[in-house]
């Protein structure tokens, strides 16, 4: 799995036009599955996400986690993360898990990061046409693969 962490002061995610999920401080996470993923690898991605300390204390260091803000994420389905580039200018989008193996596995990290303590984890709709709106606080961004984690 790849993931897109985006430190936000809020995000939404609307789909023909109507809001389907809102969030005020936290994480907007963009979420790729690729083949071979499986329920660990979203396991150990979700409690490496709700512990990421990349927010700021009161000395202006980033030393807080979500759970320490109590904040929120608002999670969103995106298979062109998996996407290889490498060859040609038109990318390829094999290494994407198909759709009855993907959303099952994007609904497990949810309710995994709800395991791990985040309270509140709004959702996009996963397969829709969406429109993501975001206030990036920093910026901080940070690219997590969950197969990397595994080599740690």
């Amino acid at each position: 799995m790849k993931a897109v962490i985006q430190r936000v002061a809020n995000a939404s995610v609307t789909v023909d036009g109507e809001v389907k999920g809102s969030i005020e401080s936290g994480f907007l996470i963009l979420l790729g599955v690729e083949n071979g993923d499986n329920e660990s690898e979203a396991k150990t991605l979700a409690a490496k996400i709700a512990g990421l300390r990349i927010f700021t204390d009161e000395n202006d260091k980033m030393n807080l986690s979500l759970l320490d803000i109590d904040g929120s994420a608002l999670v969103i389905s995106n298979f062109t993360l998996c996407a290889d580039a490498r060859k040609g200018r038109r990318p390829n989008f094999t290494n994407a898990a198909m759709p009855d193996i993907a959303n099952p596995l994007y609904e497990y990290f949810c309710e995994c990061l709800r395991e791990n303590g985040v309270k509140r984890v709004d959702q996009g709709v996963f397969g829709a046409d969406m429109k993501v709106q975001l206030l990036n606080d920093g910026p901080v961004t940070l690219v997590i693969d969950s197969k990397e984690l595994a080599k740690h």
